[in-house]
């Protein structure tokens, strides 16, 4: 009888599994690779996110929720990636003749990631990258992940007052941005019709 009681357990965990691979496969995907930008290391973090999960549960652990899990897991694998390619950029560097301590801030910059949806639009889309991470975090997970403030929150471990609070200034500096940027826009078309 408990055998029975047993099998059935882990069917019903394979089953939910099976259920969120279904659900949440893609969605996962298009997060790696908005964060990662090369398709095969997003196919591949899924996949990785996916087996790490699979071996979780096949040890006998339940999860509760598996949306906000497996984000997390999928997060902290692209983490890892960017150690490993700041890592490897870091070690071309060193190997390469000329190294000066300037090239050491080029190389923080070259580890951001260009972003390939839009939140509102592409000039916000465009202008994502030049908004602190701890932002730009939340407002991806909220925008174009589709993840509620509690699950944002559940994910990077922070209150859901702090996430609204990120969601609140992210937004604000992303309006002041994009603002500046279509004020230059004139600027320079005006300048432009006056010659």
């Amino acid at each position: 009888m408990a055998l029975d009681n047993q099998e059935n357990s882990q069917k019903d965990h394979e089953e939910r599994f099976l259920k969120a691979f279904e659900e949440y496969s893609d969605a996962l995907f298009r997060h790696a690779f908005l964060r990662i930008s090369d398709r095969e290391r997003a196919i591949d973090v899924v996949h990785d996110t996916f087996a790490k999960v699979w071996t979780y549960v096949r040890n006998g652990h339940e999860i509760k929720s598996y949306r906000p899990f497996l984000y997390k897991v999928l997060n902290n694998l692209i983490i890892d990636e960017y150690r490993k390619a700041k890592e490897a950029s870091l070690d071309a560097l060193m190997e390469s003749e000329g190294v000066d301590e300037g090239s050491f801030n080029e190389l923080s910059e070259d580890t951001v990631k260009s972003l390939v949806a839009t939140l509102d639009g592409r000039k916000a889309f465009d202008l994502l990258v030049e908004i602190p991470d701890t932002y730009r975090e939340v407002l991806v997970l909220r925008f174009v992940d589709e993840l509620g403030p509690k699950e944002i929150s559940e994910l990077i471990e922070e209150s859901e007052n702090v996430i609204s609070v990120r969601l609140f200034r992210g937004l604000k500096l992303l309006k002041t941005l994009i603002t500046k940027q279509e004020e230059a826009m004139e600027r320079k078309r005006l300048a432009k019709k006056a010659s």
